[in-house]
């Protein structure tokens, strides 16, 4: 199955697939907005800004399942990052990025790129998944790389 066709909800509940960003590079990102690595929501949005006309689609797919620091939902956690961190890429509905209940897209995005000695399982918020323009999963990146330092990376995609 194509990462285009993996079902997935939007933040306003509404069920869709990644299909509308095919043909385009994606930054796909689980993010928690109590997180100390929240202040990358700014970064993110940055290369979102810089570089959606160019086809980057950064998006956001949130999770609780590290030390429960996404207590958000829907409209208010899409608020509530538009006001603290300028965040206007879409931020999907909440889901489980490890273990039992493994949303079908992380099931995915981590088989195609291990992390650190090749283990599977995201340890952590803000871990980001580049992907290129065929839906091909190029890199994985540790919760400690900034955006910032993914930009190259984008770049050459682009």
């Amino acid at each position: 199955m194509s990462l285009y066709d993996i079902p997935v909800t939007t933040g306003r509940g509404e069920e869709t697939t990644l299909s509308e960003h095919q043909g385009k590079v994606m930054l796909i990102v689980n993010t928690a907005s109590k997180c100390g690595f929240a202040p990358q929501f700014g970064g993110l949005q940055k290369l979102h800004e810089a570089y959606a006309d160019q086809g980057l689609a950064v998006l956001g797919f949130p999770s609780n399942q590290f030390a429960n620091q996404e207590p958000l939902e829907g409209e208010a956690l899409a608020e509530h990052c538009q006001i603290n961190h300028g965040v206007t890429f879409p931020l999907y509905a909440k889901i489980d990025v490890k273990g039992n209940g493994i949303h079908p897209l992380y099931r995915q995005l981590t088989k195609a790129a291990p992390g650190f000695l090749g283990f599977k399982n995201i340890k952590w918020n803000f871990t980001k998944f580049l992907v290129d323009r065929n839906g091909k999963v190029v890199k994985r990146f540790s919760p400690t790389v900034t955006p910032e330092r993914i930009e190259a990376h984008i770049q050459k995609l682009l």
